[in-house]
């Protein structure tokens, strides 16, 4: 890796779960919260598994935290419900879960938006937050009416693998972009936005 120096030197690094394997075997009193919380994030992901209603609701409780409205929670839910279908249709003709879905989700979020993800995270300020959970009320309405008008035009289309399904995302981020057009002109607001949820814009409204 480069150091402050401009050189590269070798380095002993880890990714997360690899540390979290480590704190593990660490035999110290000091590890023993990681461990405690280990153990319960765990046991949180079983009771998930028996019961995905534990997941959601987890969800909104983290989100009310955050002091996100009711309104703005029901519009995150919805968006995941429509992306989940979506994402479902990809799995089932031939997509394949990682690069290939990042490659088409991106599509359709640079035709809608005019902005690739990671050029919309760099307008908010976000480094490896998700996106979606720092989209206001409209960002979230159009992410998914792109990604709803996307897969309704693939199934008509039966488009499958990566290449065929380039075409419907094109036509579907099309559709939202349209939308959005239109919306702008009668508002004259964007509705693509450098706001975030993050904790240091919250205190600086607080302190206004």
């Amino acid at each position: 890796m480069q150091s402050s120096d401009g050189k590269f030197y070798k380095t002993d690094v880890a990714n997360v779960e690899t540390l979290l394997r480590l704190v593990q075997s660490v035999p110290s009193k000091k590890a023993e919260p990681i461990k405690l919380w280990l153990a319960r994030v765990g046991y949180e992901r079983m009771q998930e598994m028996t019961d995905p209603e534990k997941a959601l609701n987890r969800s909104r409780e983290f989100w009310q935290k955050q002091g996100r409205s009711e309104k703005w929670i029901q519009q995150r839910m919805m968006g995941q419900e429509t992306r989940n279908k979506f994402t479902d249709y990809w799995s089932n003709n031939a997509v394949k879960k990682g690069e290939e879905f990042a490659i088409l989700t991106n599509i359709i979020h640079q035709e809608w938006s005019e902005l690739s993800i990671k050029d919309h995270k760099n307008l908010k300020g976000l480094k490896t937050q998700n996106l979606r959970d720092h989209m206001s009320e409209e960002e979230l309405i159009f992410t998914a009416l792109a990604e709803l008008s996307t897969r309704r035009i693939a199934e008509t289309e039966k488009a499958k693998g990566i290449e065929e399904n380039k075409v419907p995302a094109k036509k579907g981020g099309k559709i939202a972009k349209d939308a959005r057009v239109a919306l702008k002109n009668k508002t004259g607001k964007s509705v693509i936005t450098g706001e975030n949820f993050l904790e240091s814009n919250k205190q600086k409204e607080r302190l206004k």
